[in-house]
Formats: C-alpha cells, sequence, structure tokens
C-alpha cells in the first residue's frame, strides 16, 4: 500500500460495536494509518455521541449489539443527518442466524442505510478496501 493510501490525514472515523476486541483492534490499526477514531461501545453511547453534534467522516457499525437491529438504527440517525456521510455495516448476523444481508442494490441500501455490508469476521484490510473506496484520497 502506497503512502498516501495509508495516510488517512486525521479524516475521523466512527466506529460502533460491543466488541471490545473488535474495537481495540480496529481502532489501533486506524490510528496506526493516520485516522482519527471515535470509539462507541454500544448503541446508546453511539446515540449520544450523535447528539452530540461533533463531526466525523465515515461510520463502521455493528449490526446487532443491545438489539437485534442496533446498526441499523445507528445508521438511519446517521443518514438523517446527513445522507452522503459513508457507513460500513459489519455484522455476523448471518453466521447466527442464518438472515443475510446486502447493501448491493439501490433498494437494499435505501432500507439499510448502510453504504456497504461486510461480514465477520473481517480483516483489516476488508475495512480500509471500502474506507479508502468511500472517502477518496485527499
Amino acid at each position: 500500500m502506497s503512502e498516501q493510501m495509508r495516510n488517512g490525514n486525521g479524516r475521523r472515523i466512527l466506529i460502533v460495536d460491543d466488541d471490545v476486541d473488535f474495537l481495540d483492534i480496529t481502532e489501533a490499526r486506524l490510528k496506526a494509518d493516520g485516522f482519527t477514531v471515535i470509539r462507541c461501545e454500544g448503541q446508546a453511547a453511539a446515540e449520544e455521541f450523535l447528539s452530540k453534534g461533533e463531526p466525523f467522516d465515515l461510520a463502521i457499525v455493528d449490526l446487532m449489539m443491545e438489539f437485534m437491529d442496533s446498526g441499523f438504527v445507528i445508521s438511519r440517525k446517521i443518514k438523517k443527518i446527513d445522507a452522503t456521510r459513508p457507513v460500513i455495516m459489519a455484522t455476523g448476523v448471518e453466521a447466527e442466524t442464518g438472515l443475510g444481508f446486502d447493501a448491493a442494490t439501490r433498494e437494499e441500501r435505501s432500507w439499510i442505510q448502510a453504504d456497504v455490508m461486510l461480514e465477520k469476521p473481517l480483516r483489516y484490510d476488508q475495512i480500509r478496501k471500502h474506507i479508502d473506496m468511500l472517502l477518496p484520497v485527499e
């Protein structure tokens, strides 16, 4: 990966998940790549952060946290604030329930309110690939 691609230029990434290990690892990798990270442990913490109106450039949101649809709720709130702000939805729901979700079509994105759906477990290079696609290099 080129230095330019590695440089997050201080852009702010919101990570919302109830899995502390995922938060720790993803936060460390994003910070190493030059991003500023806002970390929220679960839906309630994310709702509190969003209510403050602080800026961020992209969100990575887990689907199932306090409730089965926590990620959908947070994504909708983000898109209500700014419909153009990218949201990556990370989910293990298919492995846990057998139900699959996708954000491949405009119709799916309209009700999921996420730009990308990624199935857990995730590798950092998968996350970074989608960040780079959603946030063009400045």
